[in-house]
């Protein structure tokens, strides 16, 4: 059962007014308002409190919770009518409309438009783009909106801008208010509008108010969250009405002014006070000629609380026929349904309907309004109970037809074919196919998959079955790998079009390659090596076809190294003239590379670039590559994956981070609100190991963070190993090691050499965890593992595995100066073959480490020359710091506090606490300056003072930091001289260094201020 009556019942009558007063009755009872809804006027006085927030910019929304019948919807629509100050927007949802993309919006905002004069509806629609107009736009049935567009993500955008710049903009003309009724039924990218809009609405007066069905709200999601955030809005949950309360609506019933304390106490504990449970109790009761005595009061546990049900049966079979079928057609086709769909329907003139509709009227079963709405959604459900199931599923195949028909928009037609179940024809098909590529085409990936899941119970030849699997694993590719990954193998078994069994195959890839658990296992690369080894041995024709398939078996090779043995069976591919490009071997030379001419021969330039890297090729042949594959490249997609991950793999170990940063500034704007989760995931983390190759721990570290939080949310987050890579190593470098430990808990060693070849870089970052634990025999261990497995998958580039200088490192923590020579060496050699300034700088450093003092120093300024023409920041602090040790050694203790002095100042803006700690240290070595702190004299900072000295410390002015803590600006400038005083400083300069070595010395990473 849904809501109770809708406010605009309320005062004239109506039969499910649930608890208001009736107009007709001879009188309330003693002191009741009859302008109020009995038992609510608290929850009235909040809301004017909430009111009067709003327009003083201090409120955002407010909700109005209850269970269904609880009265939410009359209560909001009698206090819409009490805030004159508001233009007041209202929209009513419904279930059958949830999954339509900008519904709610729509109905929210067009009869607005649809009112205005021509001149006011221009400046309405001024700037907020065509997408915008269509949505809003006159009922048109060729208007299913979409087409032509632009892509789905640059749709989305559009809309949601324009729609929030039109609310904003009639709210600096007037203070708005939004009314939205049953929250839980408004479709996800309304939900998702409206979240968007009271987060950012401080300077404006927009209030949203929104009624939810308890028990049926939305999983917690983003959007509806955001929204309902008690930060931003007050939350009033509806009860039963009170004994007193019931007495009131009594006496207001039977007309009387004392009604019997003992009847109306059983009427509260036969409904338990549910005002619309009550209201039909109470109708019964004055029905079966009951009076509010005490000798009557035990007959009202007799009175049965469904009796409104067959009434409105009743009532609907006292009419016509035609009535009756208005009142069907307006039962499946939804509220405010256009009045020529609906004779359609009924296959009925418009005249003939508007003599039904006087009928429905004359019952109270239709709202007052131009539009066709029951008055309360029972009524929906009274008329669907005379059906059986079958004949409700036959309705909805016969509003399914007139909607297809009448060029109604996909979604809205496919939602009727949903509940109808298996149609005849193929026109079915074609409509839910439609409304899959409408959903993600707005974002709502999850809604296309659920559409498509219908498409499967269509009768359908096995060729068309097989496409609607490929599809389904295209939808689900955007939020769900396993989903994705076991319809597109259910798809390949029917699939017979080369081209479309490529696509399967892509699928199965992409999925694979980003999902963690079963996917990952043995089995399952063996049986997709096993298809793609098939698929290139056979494909003859189509040289494109065969140039993808090419792309994905090499791509699997290279994240997968042991899959080579798998395809040993295609080893050679046609070229451009017919002849045969090799497939590289590592370390071998890159012959008869493709062109790049066409999206296959560019996807296979990208995978091929990145494995040149790895083998250890010089950087200018893989750059020459890699600039040749990313020459104008495509949108974002799964299908394009390899380019788009291979070309910024390869600028990320290349250190042509600027050109990393652009690239995937472009993807994430590319994926924002298209609905394509997993690759937005990656992205983040792509971004986080730009970071992190810049030395900027803390922003690597807040990416991080940001990516876990949103791969939490599916069962299967993409690139976990190499999530958990970077969240260790930014967590060693801030010194936490516990929550670095606990990163790394549950990894075995074993399993992680077998799943790719991020598995042994993981060895190479629980190595760095163990040496930082005091480990180093661990340490060595797991470096030894992990080379293992780069040597034999041909990984030899320092630039992506420098495991060799930190075996050197830890070969000398161990005493081993001989083999921690001979490892920092071997990988100078390497480094000099692959000619990238990083992997040079950083292997000097290790051969220096473990040279004689003299050559050292030699060494280690070569690196630092090498290094400062690099974005390697952090490595340029290491080799700083060994730079000082080599001069202390050599008792110059000057020149080792100024390299000291430079190495702390940049592990402080690198947020590398545990090296700036170690700086620090070495500097009192060296004689430099103590802080008052460190030197144990007790000048300490207050907890104000620390709180306003870490936000100095990471840029902000002195402004901002007022604004950020509410102080005044003195209070701002009286504890930084404070803090530099008590720090010995002269100010800002040298400020982020001294709190980051304090952070240190504590062991703690940032402080809880930062």
């Amino acid at each position: 059962m849904n809501d109770d009556g809708r406010g605009e019942a309320a005062g004239r009558g109506g039969p499910y007014d649930p608890y208001g007063v009736p107009a007709r009755r001879t009188g309330p009872a003693h002191g009741a308002n009859p302008l109020i809804p009995v038992g609510r006027a608290d929850e009235l006085a909040v809301l004017d409190a909430v009111a009067h927030e709003a327009l003083a910019g201090r409120a955002r929304a407010v909700q109005l919770a209850g269970s269904a019948g609880m009265g939410k919807s009359t209560l909001l629509h009698h206090w819409l009518g009490t805030v004159p100050d508001f233009r007041v927007l209202r929209a009513r949802c419904c279930l059958l409309q949830s999954d339509v993309a900008f519904g709610a919006a729509r109905r929210l905002l067009r009869p607005l438009l649809a009112t205005a004069g021509a001149a006011e509806r221009r400046a309405l629609l001024a700037g907020t783009g065509e997408a915008v107009a269509r949505l809003l736009g006159p009922e048109e049935p060729e208007g299913s909106g979409g087409e032509g567009s632009g892509s789905a993500a640059e749709a989305a955008v559009e809309v949601l801008a324009g729609l929030s710049r039109m609310v904003l903009r009639l709210a600096r003309e007037r203070p708005l208010l939004l009314a939205i009724d049953d929250l839980q039924w408004v479709d996800p990218l309304s939900r998702r509008w409206l979240a968007h809009l009271v987060n950012r609405t401080d300077a404006y007066p927009v209030l949203v108010a929104v009624t939810t069905r308890t028990g049926e709200r939305p999983a917690a999601v983003a959007p509806f969250t955001d929204l309902v955030h008690p930060t931003i809005c007050r939350t009033l949950t509806l009860g039963p009405l009170a004994p007193a309360d019931v007495e009131g609506l009594v006496a207001a019933e039977f007309g009387v002014l004392h009604p019997d304390e003992s009847f109306c106490a059983a009427c509260h504990a036969a409904t338990q006070g549910h005002p619309f449970f009550l209201r039909a109790l109470l109708g019964d009761a004055r029905s079966a000629g009951l009076r509010p005595i005490r000798e009557e009061r035990d007959k009202v546990e007799c009175l049965s609380l469904s009796a409104l049900v067959p009434e409105i049966g009743h009532w609907l079979g006292r009419g016509s026929s035609i009535m009756a079928e208005l009142a069907r057609g307006i039962a499946i086709l939804g509220d405010g349904t256009p009045r020529a769909l609906l004779a359609a329907y009924c296959g009925t003139g418009q005249a003939v309907l508007r003599s039904a509709e006087r009928q429905l009227r004359s019952l109270g079963l239709l709202r007052e309004g131009d539009d066709l709405r029951f008055v309360h959604p029972v009524v929906r459900e009274a008329v669907l109970t005379q059906w059986t199931p079958q004949e409700v599923g036959a309705a909805h195949a016969r509003a399914a037809q007139v909607l297809h028909l009448s060029g109604r928009p996909a979604e809205e037609t496919a939602a009727h074919i949903t509940a109808a179940g298996p149609l005849a024809g193929s026109w079915a098909l074609t409509v839910l196919h439609r409304a899959a590529d409408e959903a993600l085409r707005g974002g709502a990936a999850e809604t296309a998959v659920a559409y498509l899941r219908h498409a499967l119970f269509q009768s359908a030849a096995p060729a068309e079955h097989a496409q609607i699997l490929l599809h389904l694993a295209d939808a689900a590719s955007y939020y769900d790998t396993a989903l994705a990954a076991s319809y597109g193998s259910a798809a390949l078994e029917g699939l017979t079009d080369e081209s479309a069994r490529c696509a399967a195959l892509g699928i199965l890839a992409y999925s694979h390659l980003l999902s963690p658990g079963s996917l990952s296992g043995r089995l399952g690369l063996q049986r997709l090596g096993a298809e793609l080894t098939a698929r290139n041995s056979t494909m003859s024709g189509d040289r494109e076809l065969l140039l993808r398939t090419q792309a994905l078996i090499e791509w699997l090779e290279c994240e997968h190294p042991a899959a080579r043995t798998v395809f040993a069976a295609s080893s050679t591919m046609p070229d451009a003239a017919s002849g045969a490009v090799p497939h590289p071997e590592p370390g071998a030379a890159l012959d008869g590379v493709p062109g790049g001419g066409t999206l296959g021969e560019r996807q296979l330039l990208a995978i091929r670039a990145f494995t040149a890297l790895r083998a250890g090729h010089p950087a200018e042949e893989v750059t020459a590559l890699v600039d040749q594959a990313r020459a104008n490249l495509p949108v974002f997609s799964h299908s394009l994956f390899p380019l788009h991950s291979f070309v910024g793999q390869s600028l990320l170990y290349l250190d042509r981070l600027d050109e990393a940063d652009d690239l995937c500034t472009r993807l994430l704007r590319e994926t924002q609100d298209s609905g394509r989760d997993l690759l937005a995931t990656y992205l983040l983390i792509y971004c986080a190991a730009i970071a992190l190759r810049r030395g900027d721990i803390a922003q690597a570290a807040t990416v991080v963070r940001t990516a876990s939080e949103r791969a939490g949310a599916t069962a299967d987050p993409p690139s976990r190993t190499t999530l958990d890579i970077i969240t260790i190593d930014t967590l060693v470098e801030q010194g936490d090691l516990q929550a670095a430990e606990r990163t790394a808990a549950g990894y075995c060693a074993a399993a992680l050499a077998e799943t790719s070849w991020e598995g042994p870089r993981l060895l190479m970052s629980l190595a760095t965890l163990r040496t930082a634990q005091g480990d180093p025999r661990s340490a060595l261990a797991l470096l030894r593992e992990s080379g293992h497995h780069f040597e034999t998958a041909g990984i030899v580039n320092p630039a992506i595995v420098p495991w060799r200088s930190r075996a050197a490192g830890v070969r000398l923590l161990l005493g081993d100066m001989r083999a921690a020579r001979n490892l920092a060496e071997q990988e100078l050699e390497l480094a000099r073959e692959c000619r990238i300034p990083r992997a040079v700088g950083v292997a000097l450093v290790a051969v220096a480490n473990a040279a004689e003092t003299a050559r050292s120093t030699e060494l280690l300024a070569e690196a630092i020359s090498l290094l400062e023409r690099t974005p390697a920041l952090l490595e340029l602090a290491r080799a700083l710091h060994a730079f000082a040790g080599a001069l202390l050694r050599r008792d110059d203790k000057s020149g080792a506090r100024k390299a000291l002095r430079r190495a702390g100042g940049i592990a402080a803006r690198c947020g590398a606490f545990r090296l700036a700690g170690r700086v620090q240290q070495r500097l009192h070595d060296a004689g430099g300056r103590i802080t008052g702190r460190e030197a144990g004299g007790g000048s300490t900072l207050t907890a104000g003072e620390e709180r306003v000295a870490v936000l100095a410390a990471t840029g902000m002015s002195n402004k901002e930091i007022a604004a950020c803590l509410f102080v005044s600006l003195r209070t701002v400038e009286t504890h930084l001289t404070a803090t530099y005083r008590k720090l010995g400083i002269g100010g800002r300069p040298e400020l982020a260094a001294e709190m980051a070595v304090l952070a240190g010395s504590r062991g703690q990473g940032p402080t809880p201020a930062a």
